[in-house]
């Protein structure tokens, strides 16, 4: 190797060591699609913070049609990265593998965290690498796994002013430089103190663009009321679950985290065509926009629904249907209605943080 080689490969080593002697925290996002990866993110940037260790951004796991594995799309390619930075130390898994991992994760030292052993091919181990998105996520990165770790009863929890510190003591970067989580170190749903940090979340320029761009062709430019629908067998046998669970996913955005705005219903999980329409006209009677923009808005009415509704519904003969990929359009709305009132998706719950948050 030429010596110019060795001093850039030197100067890496220094800079590595003198700026994140601290360490990573490094996981897959492996649990649902965007929404529930948003609330996970949220609480593994809160973990990060309070062990003062570096995020390495994952990608976000997509599962695309036809595809047999999921696909993973880099952090940054719909969020801006020196946004966060502003918040905590962060590094996008690209960026992580091609310049760090070589000297703070050598192949022969990288072990997955579980907090107990899971099912799999191999007893006693994390098993980080069974099933999908579990296997395509790390091989994307070659990344290979020499033995498990098991965490429990250590939890997520770092505004217990004890967690951090026990975490750190188990686990001190200096023998430990790299946390690779087999899941999101978070709670599910985020936890109510995360929930503030949505704000870190700003949209890279691309999607901002391509968003506008899209408003400007199909909505004339004027506002428009979002309605997110989902309606499909997979969300009926969900709501199934809802006498059973009061904190069935991201219902604490309408009941609350202690239920303290009453009990989740079956009506909110899943409610019938009739109270979606006249949530949808109540919405725009209660927040007019300007007349103009009103007018525009009925004729541009944005849902997204996996089985759409009844055509009789001619309040919405004029709607756009947009069923491929929903999460770019929502943020972007002047109102949002979530399936009239449809606390359970966590794609709503993060619409609903970067609305408040615009």
């Amino acid at each position: 190797m030429p010596l110019f080689h060795y001093l850039i490969l030197a100067l890496n080593i220094i800079s590595i060591n003198c700026c994140n002697e601290n360490g990573f925290i490094v996981y897959c996002p492996c649990m649902g699609r965007f929404g529930n990866q948003a609330d996970n993110f949220l609480g593994a940037l809160a973990f990060s913070k309070g062990l003062n260790r570096t995020l390495v951004l994952p990608p976000w796991v997509e599962y695309r049609f036809g595809e047999p594995k999921s696909i993973q799309v880099p952090f940054d390619t719909y969020f801006k990265v020196e946004t966060l930075a502003t918040y905590h130390n962060v590094i996008t898994m690209e960026k992580f593998m091609e310049e760090m991992a070589p000297v703070v994760w050598p192949v022969t030292k990288r072990i997955s965290f579980c907090y107990t052993q899971r099912m799999g091919e191999q007893e006693k181990s994390c098993n980080a690498k069974s099933g999908n998105p579990f296997g395509p996520f790390w091989d994307t990165f070659n990344i290979d796994f020499s033995y498990s770790e098991f965490y429990g009863p250590l939890n997520y929890d770092v505004h217990n002013k004890a967690m951090p510190e026990k975490w750190k003591q188990k686990y001190p970067p200096s023998q430990w430089p790299v946390l690779a989580f087999t899941g999101a170190p978070a709670s599910f749903p985020v936890q109510k103190e995360n929930v503030h940090l949505q704000k870190y979340l700003s949209w890279s320029d691309d999607i901002s663009n391509k968003s506008k761009q899209f408003i400007k062709k199909n909505m004339s430019g004027g506002g428009f009321l979002g309605l997110h629908l989902r309606n499909g067998q997979d969300w009926v046998k969900a709501c199934k679950h809802v006498q059973d669970s009061t904190m069935l996913f991201a219902a604490p955005q309408c009941v609350g985290y202690k239920n303290e705005r009453g009990p989740l219903t079956l009506s909110m999980c899943l409610p019938n065509p009739d109270d979606i329409i006249n949530m949808a006209q109540h919405s725009t009677v209660m927040k007019p926009m300007s007349r103009e923009a009103l007018e525009q808005s009925s004729l541009s009415l944005t849902y997204y629904v996996s089985e759409p509704l009844p055509s009789k519904k001619k309040t919405l003969r004029s709607a756009l249907f947009l069923s491929r990929d929903p999460r770019n359009l929502d943020f972007w709305t002047n109102y949002f209605v979530c399936y009239s009132r449809k606390c359970e998706m966590t794609l709503n719950n993060c619409t609903r943080r970067i609305l408040k948050n615009k």
